[in-house]
């Protein structure tokens, strides 16, 4: 069976989620703080975002701690489990990585031996070893791929198997060209949210509020505008401020950065929402727009 076949398509669209630096910043020890950081990843893989961009909120602190901390687990859930050890360093942000789910996304495929590997196959992989004019490739099997093309060691790609025969072949193919979902990008932003935005040339920005439209109002309008963009992103405030308090910082409103101000979970019964909770609620609702 066509390895692509298996999984549903890529969206048609860009999907980026702005998230705070604060995401956790309310949560005292890193085990809880690696656990929600671990349902926002989670939840980012099953919605097939593209891109998560850590924003900072607070404009009176340095926050470049918090934001590495969400960054370097994110990152981490992303990698494949049989490249970690090449990829990722070990560092005390990671010490509770072994509570994060696993995303099992389709380029988090189980380890297995070379003999099972099928010609058109697609797998992530480093570079151990590199030549003149060519590379070898760890791709979490027993033999080495050899890719037609000078890479820097250590560097990750995704290869193409072409050719299985005394030794592996195959060519490295960008993510833009693979047609199913190939796992998000972590990106940490120095800039506030309204200047994040601005330099992110979205052509549909979504924010999430409790002061927003009940989305349920807006569902159609959103629909068409959903369909028609080709980068949308998809903002959330923080523990402790939302982002009408976010914005304010830079004398912004909502109005001002984003086309529409939703309300995602109306008629909320609980005082907040916390924002991995808000994350899963409005990819879910969003998701069924297509």
């Amino acid at each position: 069976m066509n390895q692509l076949a298996e999984y549903p398509p890529r969206r048609s669209k860009n999907i980026s989620l702005a998230i705070p630096a604060s995401l956790v910043a309310d949560t005292p020890h890193i085990r809880e703080k690696t656990y929600k950081i671990g349902l926002v990843g989670r939840a980012c893989a099953i919605f097939r975002v593209e891109n998560i961009l850590i924003y900072p909120d607070i404009t009176r602190i340095d926050q470049s701690r918090d934001a590495e901390l969400i960054s370097s687990i994110l990152t981490y859930m992303e990698t494949p489990q049989y490249l970690r050890k090449h990829l990722v360093k070990l560092e005390p942000n990671l010490r509770y990585a072994g509570i994060l789910p696993p995303i099992r996304t389709p380029h988090h495929p189980l380890q297995k031996p070379g003999s099972q590997l099928k010609t058109g196959e697609i797998r992530n992989g480093v570079v151990v070893e590199t030549g003149r004019d060519n590379s070898l490739v760890y791709l979490g099997i027993e033999k080495l791929a050899t890719v037609p093309i000078k890479i820097s060691k250590g560097s990750r790609v995704t290869v193409k198997i072409e050719k299985i025969q005394n030794r592996i072949e195959g060519k490295i193919v960008p993510k833009q060209e693979i047609s199913i979902y190939w796992g998000y990008n972590v990106t940490v932003s120095n800039l506030p949210l309204g200047e994040t935005i601005k330099e992110g040339r979205f052509d549909l920005v979504i924010a999430t509020s409790r002061h927003g439209r009940n989305i349920g109002e807006l569902l159609e309008e959103l629909k068409k505008a959903w369909v028609d963009s080709k980068n949308a992103l998809i903002a959330f405030g923080a523990p402790r401020k939302g982002l009408r308090e976010i914005l304010a910082q830079e004398d912004l409103k909502i109005e001002d950065v984003a086309d529409f101000n939703l309300n995602t979970v109306p008629v909320q019964a609980v005082e907040t929402v916390r924002t991995e909770e808000a994350v899963l609620a409005s990819l879910a609702i969003i998701n069924l727009l297509g």
